[in-house]
């Protein structure tokens, strides 16, 4: 029979990296779920899972086990998921900057864009723009908010399974997904025009 997480945890936190080999295969697989769900990219999500694992290495000596281990370390691979996402729509927005400079030198007419681009600005921009609005929609949420989101819209984990991972009743994890779906429909509804509905 193998350890427990806890008995592996306090292994770790002694010094023994068969321990926490052990916690990477028996957790590896479920983050991996958890940064591609987020992310849908493969190589990014392994990049995440690796960083995950090597953040929960270097603060083992502060998991205090007031929460599961997959729990402490499922916050750590989404919180990693969310910098991904924001760095993202950096780059995505770097990428527009850069794409309606080029089309502001090109000689001639103004109308033609050089077939180089390979972009629609109109369309980057109205995705651009979603995706702020979306991003500061959840921002907007309260932590305990924004993760029930994440589990049940990103991860669509069960209730069950999303009570269990936040250690709180089935109940709430239904009273705060309605309340979160509200605040983000309430968010939203302005820059799509009303015609939004979570429920």
């Amino acid at each position: 029979m193998s350890d427990s997480d806890e008995t592996l945890v306090k292994r770790v936190q002694e010094g023994d990296r068969e321990a926490f080999r052990q916690l990477v295969e028996r957790y590896q697989r479920r983050l991996f779920s958890v940064a591609y769900g987020m992310l849908r990219n493969r190589e990014d999500s392994m990049d995440v899972v690796q960083e995950s694992f090597v953040k929960v290495y270097r603060h083992i000596d502060s998991f205090l086990g007031t929460s599961s281990f997959y729990t402490w370390a499922y916050r750590i691979c989404v919180n990693l998921c969310i910098d991904q996402l924001r760095k993202r729509a950096r780059r995505q927005q770097v990428d527009y900057d850069d794409a309606m400079q080029r089309s502001e030198e090109v000689d001639g007419d103004d109308n033609i864009m050089p077939s180089t681009l390979g972009v629609n600005p109109a369309k980057v921009y109205q995705r651009k723009e979603l995706l702020e609005q979306l991003s500061a929609a959840m921002e907007a949420l309260s932590e305990k908010h924004r993760s029930i989101i994440i589990l049940r819209e990103v991860q669509g984990l069960s209730y069950t399974e999303i009570a269990e991972i936040l250690e709180i009743s089935k109940g709430t994890v239904m009273s705060r997904l309605h309340h979160a779906r509200q605040n983000l429909q309430k968010s939203l509804e302005e820059y799509l025009g009303g015609k939004l509905n979570l429920d």
